[in-house]
């Protein structure tokens, strides 16, 4: 395993973390296609003992089991002090208005629920999930401050987010002496690449380390054109961010398929070389569901392109509209 600066902040994390959306009894969230306590507790396991140090995971994920599982495998499996543990503030966790969001009210709530959730008395990285274009922002920026200064979260990040929002929040940051966003997840692959045009330069001048989220576009990057699997079928929001591009994607498939069997490599582990190789992101957020899935990404960071490969798996990109927000 290799490891990176978290961001501009002095927290170090694994090259790649591992991404806990999978996690949670189906019964409890929305995703029929989570993995059940035992065996996602197993795979943790696993994670830890290759290495990865890094879990990101959100309050929303099957209704905060997936908290649940991953504080009681942290407890199980290792120091706490070994860990870096992410979550998310924003999404609906509660009837009315006031059950999402980011304002001081709902972040308050939610991160005392969050940390009883994980069985831990502080957060690693707490990343607001998505923007909140009703909650003034300076509310929002002062109470994730005060988060810092009382302990409970050590460094802050922001989720999926237009540029100029971003630069709104980090500018109030700087001029308030408020503890500033130091990563910023987003979505980013092969298939999807919009976020080099503003965001990834905008990271890099400021020194944000970015963790894509979907680095294998929901396991499509993964796998010959037109396989499928239950997940698949089942995530109508994976479905939505790849919809309508289809050509082109297949044509972007293949070239990850033509490349890996030159290499003698595995597409899951060219598709998460390419994105490693972007010097703005500090980790890939990556989800699995199985050790093998895990053992396979892993061998990813082996991986050095060259020139021509980097052509092969470029050529056929086009704009496309942006999602993920």
């Amino acid at each position: 395993m290799t490891y990176a600066k978290l961001g501009r902040s002095g927290a170090v994390v694994s090259a790649i973390g591992l991404g806990c959306l999978g996690f949670g009894d189906p019964g409890r969230g929305t995703h029929s296609w989570t993995l059940r306590e035992e065996e996602a507790s197993s795979l943790l396991r696993h994670a830890v003992e290759l290495g990865i140090n890094f879990f990101d995971t959100a309050n929303v994920y099957s209704a905060g089991h997936s908290e649940e599982i991953l504080g009681a495998a942290v407890a199980q499996y290792c120091r706490r002090d070994e860990v870096v543990i992410a979550t998310k503030v924003h999404g609906e966790m509660g009837p009315g208005p006031n059950g999402w969001g980011l304002s001081r009210k709902h972040i308050l709530w939610q991160v005392e629920q969050s940390l009883r959730r994980l069985g831990t008395d502080y957060i690693d990285l707490y990343q607001v999930h998505r923007w909140d274009a009703v909650t003034p922002l300076e509310e929002t920026l002062e109470t994730l401050d005060l988060l810092v200064r009382d302990g409970k979260v050590r460094y802050l990040g922001a989720s999926s987010m237009r540029t100029w929002q971003f630069a709104k929040a980090l500018f109030l940051q700087e001029q308030h002496g408020w503890a500033p966003f130091v990563t910023m997840q987003d979505h980013y692959n092969l298939l999807y690449r919009e976020e080099e045009r503003e965001m990834y330069p905008f990271c890099a001048d400021r020194g944000v380390g970015a963790l894509p989220y979907s680095p294998l576009a929901r396991g499509r990057l993964a796998r010959p054109w037109g396989g499928r699997t239950v997940r698949q079928d089942l995530d109508l929001q994976g479905q939505e961010l790849y919809r309508g591009n289809e050509e082109v994607d297949r044509s972007i498939t293949d070239a990850v398929g033509n490349v890996a069997e030159g290499l003698g490599a595995t597409r899951a582990q060219v598709a998460l070389a390419w994105v490693l190789a972007n010097p703005v992101v500090t980790a890939p957020v990556v989800g699995a569901t199985d050790a093998y899935q895990l053992d396979d990404t892993l061998k990813a960071l082996d991986i050095q392109l060259t020139e021509e490969e980097f052509g092969k798996l470029e050529e056929f990109y086009r704009p496309r509209p942006v999602a993920g927000f």
